[in-house]
């Protein structure tokens, strides 16, 4: 009897062994997305806020880019609060999301959230702003960061009359007093700007033809965080308070996105630029912002990087589509996005310098903006 008992206890034990183990082998399974699973998947898009025009347009494009292949699409603004985006982020993969299409507030905030989706076996697409020091970031797709440094640069030159527009030596010779601003310090773009506009501009503050006046030509000193206008505005009042005293004048300001552009405008506006006697600096921007856009034509801004977001959103899209397919999207850079932990894959598009002369043909002609729009 007592024999039987042991028997039985052990076979028990075997039992148990065997299915926990069982359990455990299909925990471990990698769980790749087939091409089965694609049809209706929902796919988490978060973008950063809804303060800035282009944002809107991104996150609007990619839904509807999504939806027209199948896809639920769940789309959250933050409004520049990393603890909304955690949260987002966290809700999207508790409903199910497939896969997740992040443009970060802080590309260094997110790294639990995305471990967390990669143990759920959920990709994760870094999109405009790449998110650093995880290992979890299966794809990035972005434009050309550094070219739209270099083009920045070679608009304010171009805008000064140093360069011509066909890239010769313009007749300018200077000195011309200038000053320098950067993106947000946690953004992974903001540096790839700075040092673009940087590698054009610096041989000419070496020789003298431009000269920065406040001396601030570190990145730190001329970061703006969040890409905050108020904050440029502010910056700019202080400069031209405590630099341009005793009849100096700014001849050109490099900015590297249209929201700051509009505050360095406005503090420059309050000190008399603007009028017919004092004109505004060369002043640049990025992204085509429509209040930027109508800027430049009053002339104002002088010019704008335009990132076509349309495409942007449409590569993201056929990343996303060819993941959830289980095959691999395309990509054109895989050696320049190191995020400390890995070098992502990264489907890289170019931008164009937008000035008053080629507003018609790159924005209303593509149909980026119609006519009425812009006024």
């Amino acid at each position: 009897m007592r024999v039987r008992r042991i028997t039985t206890v052990l076979s028990a034990l075997v039992l148990a062994t065997t299915m926990t183990a069982c359990g455990s082998s299909e925990k471990t399974v990698d769980k790749k997305p087939k091409a089965g699973d694609a049809k209706g998947a929902l796919i988490g898009v978060t973008m950063p806020t809804k303060s800035s025009e282009r944002w809107i347009r991104d996150g609007n494009t990619l839904k509807a880019d999504l939806e027209k292949l199948g896809y639920k699409v769940d789309l959250q603004y933050a409004e520049n609060d990393i603890p909304t985006q955690v949260s987002q982020i966290e809700n999207q993969i508790t409903k199910g999301a497939k896969l997740l299409v992040v443009a970060s507030i802080d590309g260094t905030a997110l790294t639990s959230q995305l471990e967390e989706a990669h143990q759920n076996h959920i990709p994760v697409i870094s999109y405009d702003r790449l998110i650093m020091r995880s290992p979890d970031v299966d794809y990035y797709v972005t434009f050309d960061n550094y070219k739209v440094g270099v083009e920045q640069a070679t608009s304010l030159l171009t805008g000064l009359k140093i360069k011509n527009e066909d890239g010769s030596e313009g007749k300018a010779k200077g000195p011309f007093n200038i000053e320098l601003f950067a993106g947000s310090p946690d953004d992974n773009n903001a540096p790839f700007f700075y040092n673009g506009a940087m590698s054009v501009l610096k041989p000419y503050i070496d020789k003298g033809t431009l000269v920065v006046k406040s001396g601030q030509t570190d990145f730190k000193t001329m970061a703006i965080l969040r890409w905050d206008p108020a904050t440029a505005q502010k910056r700019m009042e202080d400069i031209l308070t405590k630099t341009y005293r005793g009849g100096a004048k700014v001849a050109g300001v490099l900015s590297p996105y249209d929201g700051l552009s509009i505050g360095i405008l406005s503090a420059l506006k309050s000190n008399g630029y603007g009028t017919a006697s004092q004109p505004y600096p060369v002043v640049t921007g990025q992204d085509a912002e429509r209040a930027s856009v109508k800027s430049i034509l009053a002339g104002e801004q002088y010019s704008t990087i335009f990132k076509d977001v349309r495409k942007l959103a449409d590569e993201a899209a056929k990343m996303s589509d060819a993941i959830l397919k289980g095959g691999k999207p395309q990509v054109n850079n895989t050696k320049d996005y190191d995020n400390q932990k890995k070098v992502v894959p990264t489907q890289m598009l170019q931008p164009v310098i937008v000035n008053k002369a080629n507003v018609q043909t790159e924005l209303v002609q593509s149909g980026y903006y119609t006519q009425a729009q812009l006024g």
